[in-house]
């Protein structure tokens, strides 16, 4: 599991060394798992001095800056508290809300148990933007702080980001990587959301509004208040019931994160210092490998480094990877041992032209299943010409993978249909392009079934095969077979019909 970062000498108390497993959550949301935690919990923190012991009259008698030290002493929680700076919201709703969260304790521990490796690095960022520290509450509401979490409409991450709105922010979704599941990008891309409809609203209830429910709609929604007079305040806006608890949720939360003794909650031991250290790398790793040398669990290597879609690691578009704090230093010492050596056991390979699994397997040299599983194609599917496939590295397929196949590697799938054999005659002024255009079909497959070169000049009379779908589809079957092949290749229907005379079924 994963290993806590080892504390500074000012902290003796280690923090808890496992990393929870996945069980079905019982909050509603977008969360799709909440996490039991296993082995030993963590032990009690030393005595932090509260607030009001650090202002006594006794503190009063310390030297200027003798407080700096303190707050490396205290936990992640007050550390949070001393932060706050929303105003509170208090109604009903958020009554409900710290009803629900107070009668579910084992899911309170483990939501918090969860959030160990990625709190301090959101307190850090909120710090430095002079942010409310409310915020680093958020991916409870979110995500119950699943990195993994996938909503029904498609958001991703602790942060829930929507593809579009994820692109909007910088974040990269392609075949190797979702950055809407990274710990680092997706934080930055989520603050710098939220400070930007801080900006446009002047209010973080609204801003929080918005970011659940989306800019327009919350404008469209004060723009009807105020032409009916009404308060332009949260608690006022006509909205959504996810929406109109969604505020009610992270107060709820604040207010047990606060006192949590008086909501009959346990919240877990989480150090005030870094849980990970970033570390370079500088050649494509396999996942596998890289948590082998950094000695943790796979599991454990993928909690921090969910963005990953591959088993490979991609240096040219992931240049960094987190790693538990110690174990970061077993990396680089191990990784300098591997210098003369394969460290991926892939790499990426474009498709020249539309194939079958079974062509793409034979020239790649892997078996079709083992093709099909690590690259997702379902049975019966073609991948279509440009496609990038994740391919054993081997042979003249022997190289780190490119920025570009990195950054932009992408598959495209298409039905495989059942296709007949045709023999066209070539006519004066035809070309592979001009014959593909034709009859549906690319002019990379005319020249690969023909064994011609793509740029192939043709000549009057000659034979080609060219395979099409066996059914014709049914707007087409309407149409006469001049008239579908003069509209297909644009050409008078009269050379279309002697075009179609010269074709025999085989």
């Amino acid at each position: 599991m994963l290993q806590s970062p080892r504390p500074p000498e000012s902290e003796k108390t280690p923090a808890a060394s496992t990393l929870p497993e996945t069980v079905p959550s019982r909050e509603p949301g977008p969360v799709k798992a909440a996490i039991e935690p296993q082995g030993p919990q963590a032990p009690q923190a030393p005595p932090v001095p509260s607030a009001t012991e650090i202002n006594s009259a006794d503190s009063l008698a310390l030297k200027p800056h003798a407080l700096e030290g303190l707050q490396e002493q205290i936990d992640i929680w007050e550390r949070i508290r001393r932060g706050f700076a929303m105003p509170d919201l208090d109604n009903d709703l958020v009554r409900n809300r710290e009803q629900w969260y107070a009668s579910r304790p084992d899911y309170m521990l483990r939501m918090t148990e969860r959030s160990r490796p990625y709190l301090f690095h959101i307190v850090e960022e909120l710090e430095r933007r002079k942010m409310p520290m409310e915020l680093a509450l958020l991916p409870f509401i979110e995500s119950a702080f699943n990195p993994q979490a996938v909503s029904s409409a498609k958001a991703a991450g602790m942060w829930q980001f929507m593809p579009a709105t994820g692109k909007f922010f910088d974040l990269k979704q392609n075949l190797f990587r979702d950055e809407r599941r990274d710990v680092l990008e997706s934080t930055r891309a989520a603050l710098d959301y939220l400070q930007k409809l801080y900006t446009m609203f002047g209010d973080w209830h609204l801003a929080l509004a918005a970011y659940n429910w989306g800019q327009g709609s919350v404008g469209r929604a004060l723009a009807r208040n105020k032409a009916l007079g009404k308060p332009l305040t949260y608690s006022d806006l006509r909205m959504p019931n996810e929406t109109r608890f969604y505020v009610p949720k992270l107060q709820a939360v604040k207010n047990i994160v606060a006192q949590p003794e008086a909501f009959n909650t346990v919240l877990p031991l989480i150090q005030n210092h870094p849980y990970f250290k970033s570390v370079a790398i500088e050649r494509d790793i396999d996942v596998a490998m890289a948590a082998k040398l950094a000695n943790v669990s796979l599991e454990d290597f993928k909690a921090l480094n969910p963005a990953m879609n591959r088993p490979v690691i991609l240096a040219a578009g992931t240049p960094h990877i987190l790693l538990p704090w110690d174990n970061a230093t077993v990396f680089e010492t191990n990784l300098q041992t591997q210098a003369d050596r394969k460290l991926s056991s892939w790499t990426a390979w474009q498709a020249p032209r539309t194939m079958r699994a079974e062509e793409v397997a034979g020239q790649v040299g892997i078996s079709v299943d083992q093709l099909r599983k690590i690259n997702g194609i379902p049975a019966r599917m073609l991948v279509k010409a440009g496609s990038t496939l994740l391919v054993p590295r081997q042979g003249k397929l022997d190289n780190d993978v490119t920025e570009h196949l990195a950054d932009n590697g992408h598959l495209l799938l298409a039905p495989e249909l059942a296709l007949r054999k045709i023999r066209v005659k070539a006519l004066t002024g035809d070309t592979l392009k001009r014959l593909a255009t034709r009859h549906g079909v690319s002019a990379a497959n005319i020249a690969d079934w023909n064994r011609l070169k793509p740029d192939a000049k043709l000549s009057n009379g000659q034979i080609l095969s060219i395979y099409v779908p066996a059914k014709a589809p049914r707007q087409a079957a309407k149409s006469s077979p001049r008239r579908a092949a003069a509209k297909r290749g644009n050409v008078p229907a009269k050379t279309a019909a002697r075009a179609a005379q010269t074709s025999t079924k085989r």
